[in-house]
């Protein structure tokens, strides 16, 4: 029912930065682009072989994309010295008639435009059944991935999530896949087709004319040397916008965030200024990584046009001297247009295996990644269960330079009320969190009912706690749907009754659409108090053995605490309930108080005693009581 701790700042800056990177598309997108910087894997080799062996399922459909391919270029490769024949044929009709021959052949000029035409028709047909074959591929990769990154999630320990920000975690599941998706469906046709067309190229270019082949080749170094220089002065350009892209956009979101507290203080045009002077720099860079992008094409059209004027008079020599037919050359001039793309296009899947390959890395990584300890083969039955919960000896830390809990012992009896209470970073919910398995202790046991909570299956275990948080959680749907998470097999008379107990039926009865009424995303359409109510009604029909309240009231105005711990107090009925507070006018009911400070339990008792002791415990609720006086 929530988490057991909230880091807002952890939480809300790392989903900021996963927007900016998706945005900016720093080292997800899919690369190619002249210019830009792209992301490469640590282990390129080891990474591609990892997500060949994911592939090999889908051996039979590559072989069929791999035929598809072949057959699709072959055709279009063949299409232009056909076409080279239509127009010797008609040359030849011209001069035939000009000569008082009988002129063009009509016949043999329409079967050729004909074989030509079928050509293309059966070219398109096969690159269109192979565009098929390899989205499904990329699909189905991609479905596989987050289908595995979802359940691995759920498998990995809670430490695992200390280490890795949100935002990170969020990255493997939508951009990562997505780049590869979108890669491996890219790059996989344009390796085939790149490759077969630049040899059958090649092939029918020499089979014409191997001086004119020749002559045409000495440009591409020529190209590659423009293209190089030119990459290489626009390369940092490309790096400073992406960067100031990030810079602006987390700008304008900070300011558009907290644009109240702005104008509070006065500090519009400070903040002017800073966007002024990042939207300069921005300006400044892009400006000059697209002049000198938009110069590649220019200068790599006027050296391809060198490069035609050379071979059409060398063309035209051959031709005067009957080595090679004028449609040939027709055909020549084609086959020098088509070879640049090919090469163009092993670039980018160059750059795309390279993007590819980082996001298979990181994806691999999330997946490899340690999971849980298992569960016992022989899990600890939990029906019997009465709720009586004790700590010996127990000490934990997040790793072995941090301890944080030292030789913590604790013994509650079932349906007791115990409050835990100290100062920030006292350990108060650590303690639940190794209560509930989020973590294993690292020395010392918890038992439950004589029971090492080690000896229960976690899903078992989790089952016998009900928990109502601070932070309150409600999803993108009716407040029927969300009181139901708990249990989703309750009807609507169960849903209900635990909405009456906990005191939120009559607020909910005045909505419009009452129990059917859809929260948005951030259920920001209902107060602070009116979430919490429904947290204590989700946590009521779950009918926990062992009860957990953190901090479930600070957040609220005096009145609706009122309504709020009425609800509490009938939720904790009968039932072994640990709570967690900084109010502590809210816990003096409690049968017994935990004090803690830096891991030790300093105190213990109930609120009388532990006032009249004068230590601890008196100092912080006397010191709560002045300020509040």
């Amino acid at each position: 029912m929530g988490n057991t701790e909230k880091r807002p700042s952890h939480n809300d800056n790392n989903m900021k930065e996963a927007r900016f990177n998706q945005r900016r598309g720093r080292g997800h997108g899919p690369g190619g682009g002249m210019g830009m910087p792209v992301e490469k894997a640590k282990d390129f080799k080891g990474s591609i072989k990892k997500l060949i062996s994911h592939l090999g399922g889908y051996k039979w459909a590559f072989l069929l994309v791999f035929i598809f391919a072949i057959g699709s270029t072959i055709f279009t490769i063949i299409g232009p010295t056909i076409l080279g024949n239509a127009i010797t044929e008609i040359v030849n009709g011209l001069i035939d008639k000009i000569s008082g021959g009988k002129g063009i052949d009509f016949g043999a000029l329409r079967n050729i435009l004909l074989m030509l035409l079928g050509l293309y028709i059966l070219s398109s047909l096969l690159s269109f059944v192979q565009g098929l074959i390899t989205t499904e591929i990329a699909q189905r990769v991609s479905y596989k991935f987050r289908k595995n990154i979802l359940y691995k999630i759920h498998r990995l320990p809670m430490n695992y999530f200390d280490t890795m920000t949100h935002g990170e975690i969020l990255s493997r599941v939508t951009n990562d896949v997505d780049t590869l998706s979108h890669s491996l469906n890219q790059s996989l046709s344009q390796l085939i087709t790149s490759i077969i067309s630049i040899i059958g190229i090649l092939i029918m270019m020499f089979r014409i004319s191997i001086p004119m082949t020749l002559f045409a080749l000495l440009v591409v170094p020529i190209s590659a040397g423009v293209m190089g220089f030119v990459v290489k002065k626009s390369q940092k350009h490309f790096k400073e916008q992406q960067e100031y892209l990030g810079h602006v956009n987390g700008l304008v979101e900070e300011v558009y965030g907290g644009h109240n507290v702005i104008k509070v203080f006065n500090k519009e045009d400070e903040v002017i200024e800073d966007f002024n002077e990042k939207n300069n720099t921005l300006y400044e860079s892009g400006w000059k990584s697209q002049f000198l992008s938009g110069l590649m094409h220019p200068i790599m059209q006027f050296v391809g046009n060198i490069g035609y004027v050379g071979v059409a008079v060398l063309g035209g020599y051959l031709t005067v001297k009957g080595r090679i037919q004028i449609g040939q050359i027709q055909s020549f001039f084609q086959y020098i247009r088509n070879f640049t793309m090919p090469i163009t296009q092993l670039a980018q899947v160059a750059n795309m295996f390279q993007t590819m390959a980082a996001a298979a890395e990181r994806v691999f990584e999330f997946l490899e990644a340690d999971e849980e300890e298992p569960d016992t083969e022989t899990p600890q039955a939990t029906e019997n269960i009465k709720g009586n919960v004790e700590f010996k000896n127990v000490s934990f830390g997040y790793n072995s330079n941090n301890i944080i809990i030292n030789d913590f012992n604790a013994s509650v009896s079932d349906g007791k009320k115990v409050a835990i209470v100290g100062p920030t970073g006292a350990g108060k919910t650590t303690i639940v969190k190794l209560l509930m398995r989020f973590y294993d202790v690292t020395r010392g046991e918890i038992l439950i009912d004589g029971h090492n909570v080690k000896n229960f299956d976690r899903s078992e275990l989790r089952k016998m706690f009900g928990m109502v948080l601070q932070d309150t959680w409600l999803f993108n749907g009716t407040i029927m749907e969300n009181i139901r998470y708990s249990k989703l097999d309750a009807s609507d008379d169960e849903v209900i009754k635990a909405a009456k107990t906990a005191h939120v039926h009559q607020f909910i009865s005045t909505l419009p659409d009452g129990y059917n009424m859809v929260l948005n995303e951030e259920s920001t359409n209902l107060s602070q108090g009116q979430k919490q109510l429904l947290t204590i009604a989700r946590a009521i029909l779950a009918d926990p053995k062992i009860l957990i309240l953190d901090e479930a009231t600070s957040s609220v105005d005096t009145r609706t605490e009122i309504l709020i711990q009425k609800a509490m107090d009938n939720l904790m009925k009968g039932r072994t309930s640990f709570i967690i507070a900084h109010r502590l006018s809210t816990i003096r009911d409690a049968d017994i108080i935990l004090v803690m400070d830096d891991g030790d339990i300093v105190e213990q008792g109930n609120h009388e005693e532990l006032l009249a002791k004068g230590g601890f415990y008196a100092k912080l609720y006397n010191s709560q009581f002045d300020h509040s006086a």
